[in-house]
C-alpha cells in the first residue's frame, strides 16, 4: 500500500527518476524541481517510508539515493515499472537535462542560495 501511494504522486516519480543518476543532497532535489523545501521534505518521507528511497547525513546534508539489489521484490519491481513506462517522456528529459546542469554546481552553493 505504501508503494503505491507513493507512486501516486506524478512529482514523487520524477524524483526517482531523477534519483537514477544517483546519489542527490536534498538541495539539489529542491533546486530541480523548484518545490518548496517543505514540500520536497514531505515527498521524500513518502518516497522513503515506502522503501523507494534510502538516506543518510553527512555533517548538515541529507542525501537520498535508491535501493540497492538486495532491496525488496516490490520495490525493485516498482522501481523497474517507474523506469520503463516513464523514464522516456519529455518531462522526464527536461528533468535529466536540468539535473545535468545542476550536477555542475557544488552542492554546498546550491544549499546556501536556498538558504537566504
Amino acid at each position: 500500500m505504501a508503494i503505491t501511494k507513493a507512486l501516486s504522486d506524478p512529482n514523487r516519480v520524477r524524483i526517482l527518476l531523477a534519483l537514477r543518476r544517483g546519489e542527490l543532497c536534498v538541495c539539489q532535489i529542491t533546486e530541480l524541481f523548484g518545490f518548496a523545501p517543505s514540500t520536497v521534505s514531505r515527498h521524500l518521507s513518502i518516497l522513503h517510508h515506502a522503501g523507494l528511497i534510502l538516506s543518510r547525513k553527512s555533517e548538515r546534508w541529507v542525501y537520498y539515493r535508491l535501493p540497492d539489489k538486495p532491496a525488496p521484490v516490490a520495490v525493485r519491481e516498482a522501481l523497474e515499472w517507474v523506469h520503463k513506462s516513464l523514464a522516456k517522456t519529455d518531462e522526464a528529459a527536461a528533468d535529466a537535462k536540468k539535473l545535468k546542469r545542476i550536477l555542475k554546481t557544488d552542492p554546498s552553493i546550491i544549499c546556501r542560495r536556498q538558504c537566504r
